[in-house]
């Protein structure tokens, strides 16, 4: 039952138009959020890190993010924490693509161990593709300083890269990995899923509101985590690994590609997020051995401060 308007609680989010984002989407879209008593008021941000520095500054009560060295390290500051999942990178689903420039796989770039030596084209150092690749040179065991990265900012200046033989390889969604593969415009060298599970980001919440309004996060967890368990239906698969395609799946994508794509036919923007949608744990659980994997890389890579510990940065009271 909806609670009546007067009695609604005001909250904010940030977050930004991507179909990562999608549990927020489906549960706004669908009354999740109403039902629990909470009048959501959601901004849109340019990029991830405005996300997280509007989260801190206390800009927005809430926030749902991919994971960067700004969130790390905001959270190991204790000003904002992780309560709740993103999508996330899993064995054996769709996820981000690695693929590589027409005349690098001329010349022998046809597995992910290839990369080594390469030029390889991401959005920013400290993104998810910089991870991605660093996981993959662990798993494939080649020096990952041999790659030599190229931060080109936005994932259309990536694909054109890739496309135009600028570089030799990227790491990209799959829309947008398959748009340039249709085109002929490069070649699959392999899945980010191949090599091993990756939680891509979560949803955040300002420590001023956990402190103040617990029973408001409460809420708003219950809430999102209905959304997730929608947008886990749209990432399921038939045997022989097609995946499932029907009128609930066309639904959520439908709803999401509102947020997504305002711009584009509907029908294909709802495609395209039908298409690539990533695998979402349907409990919105948090993949916690990736995110201390994650923490340990990023010090590592001198990206975030050494005293920053992966058990500051969730709230796992909100897990249960």
């Amino acid at each position: 039952m909806l609670v009546p308007a007067a009695a609604q609680e005001r909250v904010s989010v940030g977050t930004r138009p991507l179909m990562e984002n999608g549990a927020l989407f489906l549960a706004a879209a669908k009354g999740y959020f109403k039902a629990e008593g909470l009048d959501v008021d959601m901004t849109a941000y340019r990029s991830d890190k405005d996300v997280v520095d509007a989260l801190a500054l206390g800009a927005t009560d809430f926030a749902v993010v991919a994971f960067t060295p700004a969130a790390f390290s905001y959270a190991g500051r204790g000003l904002i924490k992780a309560v709740a999942a993103q999508v996330r990178e899993k064995r054996d689903y769709d996820g981000n693509e690695v693929v590589a420039s027409n005349l690098a796989y001329a010349k022998g770039l046809r597995k992910l161990d290839d990369l080594a030596g390469k030029s390889v084209a991401i959005s920013q150092l400290g993104s998810a593709f910089h991870y991605q690749l660093g996981r993959i040179a662990q798993a494939k065991k080649f020096d990952f300083s041999s790659i030599t990265l190229m931060p080109l900012q936005t994932l259309d200046a990536m694909a054109q890269a890739v496309g135009t033989n600028k570089v030799e390889a990227t790491i990209l969604p799959a829309p947008y990995a398959r748009e340039l593969m249709l085109a002929g415009q490069a070649k699959l060298v392999g899945w980010c899923s191949e090599v091993d599970d990756h939680q891509l980001g979560a949803l955040f919440v300002n420590k001023k509101t956990i402190d103040g309004k617990r029973a408001t996060v409460e809420k708003f967890v219950r809430a999102y985590r209905r959304g997730a368990a929608d947008y886990a239906q749209m990432v399921r698969y038939e045997r022989g690994g097609k995946r499932v395609a029907n009128m609930r799946t066309r639904e959520l994508a439908t709803v999401i590609a509102r947020y997504v794509y305002p711009g584009r036919p509907l029908g294909e923007a709802a495609a395209t997020v039908e298409a690539g949608a990533f695998y979402m744990d349907p409990q919105a659980r948090l993949d916690t051995a990736d995110i201390e994997r994650q923490v340990e890389w990023y010090k590592a890579q001198g990206l975030i401060e050494k005293n920053v510990e992966a058990a500051t940065i969730m709230d796992a009271n909100f897990a249960k």
